[in-house]
């Protein structure tokens, strides 16, 4: 075996479930630089707990099941292999309570939010909070189970049918100010502490996911939007993150919430970066710094 060649070129592997566009770009980027990725189909694996896993020298975690990812990436992580985002940021970044609380402990801005754990005080909450007001569950994605309520009526219709369903996804109740939107909010995209795009997310409904439809166009990187970017993924652990800002008229920016398994198709010629390209820089980094570590030297970077 050749040494040199060996260590320059990492061993990869990376989590998925139903491929989507953004895991075919990834694949197709670690090919065009010469890198075998082991795919990882976490609906067709079973786990030795007591037995180490394969020995990768980065894992990637890209499965549309934020379940599986943490599980999948925190085993990996316990036997000492690098895995991208951490078990901390993804735990933190699938909780909405969490991010909230990462970025108060961080001193960010962030919309006005209150959680309370039964109706009484969930009302008292909204009271504090006027109205209108959203209720979210703690931990969800895409826009879904979000209720923007008008009154107390309304509010206490929907509060009380969500604990009767009796889930977990329910049992937390996560109350937030609405923020007037102007139809629009901005998504920026942070790797490994940089800012590397921004867009504008518009739509006549008051979700602004794309995944609900809302159209993306780029918005410039100002000084403003990198900073808190930048200072929000440090707060919930770094990585590979995508970080939801709202504009408000009289407070500026407040950051509403992190995905930590971003989708970003919509944004690849929305900003003209190449969003997974950087992603592989990002895990490249990741996985030479680990062989770093285990030779003891510098490796000097893959080229790009």
């Amino acid at each position: 075996m050749d040494f040199v060649t060996d260590f320059a070129r990492p061993t990869i592997a990376v989590v998925h479930g139903q491929l989507r566009p953004e895991e075919r770009l990834l694949f197709r980027e670690f090919e065009q630089r010469g890198i075998d990725v082991e795919r990882i189909d976490d609906r067709r694996i079973q786990l030795d707990l007591t037995s180490p896993p394969p020995r990768y020298d980065a894992v990637l975690g890209r499965s549309v099941s934020q379940q599986r990812t943490a599980h999948l990436l925190a085993w990996f992580h316990r036997w000492g292999i690098p895995v991208v985002n951490t078990p901390d940021a993804l735990n933190t970044c699938n909780d909405k309570l969490l991010t909230s609380s990462a970025l108060a402990q961080a001193g960010l801005p962030q919309p006005r939010t209150r959680v309370a754990f039964n109706v009484d005080m969930a009302m008292e909450a909204l009271e504090e909070l006027g109205y209108p007001a959203v209720i979210k569950p703690a931990i969800g994605s895409w826009g879904r189970l979000l209720g923007r309520v008008n009154s107390p009526d309304a509010a206490r219709s929907i509060l009380e049918h969500k604990l009767r369903l009796g889930s977990f996804h329910h049992g937390t109740i996560y109350l937030q100010e609405y923020v007037e939107k102007a139809g629009r909010d901005i998504r920026s995209f942070v790797v490994g502490g940089e800012t590397i795009a921004a867009i504008y997310r518009s739509s006549d409904h008051w979700i602004t996911n794309t995944a609900r439809g809302a159209e993306a166009s780029n918005c410039p990187v100002t000084p403003e939007i990198d900073e808190l970017s930048r200072r929000a993924a440090q707060a919930v652990g770094g990585g590979i993150l995508a970080v939801d800002l709202f504009e408000h008229p009289e407070r500026g920016l407040l950051l509403n919430e992190i995905n930590a398994t971003m989708e970003f198709r919509n944004s690849i010629h929305t900003t003209g970066v190449n969003i997974p390209g950087r992603i592989v820089d990002h895990v490249l980094d990741v996985a030479m710094s680990s062989q770093s570590m285990i030779a003891g030297e510098a490796v000097p970077a893959l080229p790009r």
